[in-house]
């Protein structure tokens, strides 16, 4: 038992799955797993390029203004409180 995958436990898992599924329904189910398996992958795949967008659009629209708007400061953010 040095290698998992020897062809003979391939041999046994498929005959196991035959007769735990029945003939009609495996070729149905590894088209169902291989479906699944492509779409989480795409999945990944699509986050990891949808997170390298945000941060290369983070860097670019974060970027500080030269100044800032002397009519944005109130009259009440000077006011030290001491009426």
């Amino acid at each position: 038992m040095d290698d998992l995958f020897a062809p003979m436990h391939i041999v046994l898992l498929l005959v196991v799955a035959l007769l735990v599924f029945g003939p009609k329904r495996l070729p149905h189910l590894g088209s169902d797993l291989a479906k699944g398996i492509r779409e989480f992958q795409n999945e990944l795949h699509g986050t990891k390029n949808s997170s390298v967008n945000q941060e290369q659009n983070a860097t670019f629209d974060n970027k500080p203004s030269d100044s800032p708007d002397p009519h944005s400061f109130s009259a009440h953010s000077t006011d030290n409180g001491s009426d």
